[in-house]
């Protein structure tokens, strides 16, 4: 296993971890198994995956790594759900326009990391022999 798959599993299970606490709280400060704020959590749980994803794209450059592609979409559709989730729920917060709009930044942020993974499939496959 390389460098660039155990960055892009380590991305994979913290949004994992984030979804379930989110899940399991019901989005609320605290309510989850995680005793921190929704701030706190996106910062320490979101926030990281995103820097990863982009490290692990650009370190992986000679060999062919399918695999991490497949890894960099799965973590862009976890990213994009996470951004479709928090538009959905922006209309029952007070705070509705800053939500959606971190939202629609979380889709666009994953979208861009959805097509690297691309990128990175397609480039293993005109590169194998």
């Amino acid at each position: 296993m390389s460098i660039p798959h155990i960055l892009s599993g380590i991305s994979i299970v913290l949004l994992v971890i984030y979804g379930i606490d989110v899940l399991v709280g019901g989005g609320g400060a605290g309510d989850g198994f995680l005793p921190f704020d929704a701030m706190t959590r996106g910062i320490g749980f979101g926030l990281p995956p995103i820097i990863l994803s982009f490290i692990a794209f650009f370190i992986s450059k000679n060999p062919p790594f399918t695999g991490l592609g497949v890894m960099l979409i799965i973590t862009g559709t976890l990213i994009v759900i996470g951004g479709g989730i928090s538009i959905s729920a922006s209309g029952e917060s007070e705070n509705a326009a800053r939500m959606a709009g971190e939202g629609g930044s979380l889709i666009a942020i994953g979208a861009i990391i959805i097509a690297l993974g691309a990128i990175k499939i397609k480039k293993s496959q005109t590169k194998a022999p």
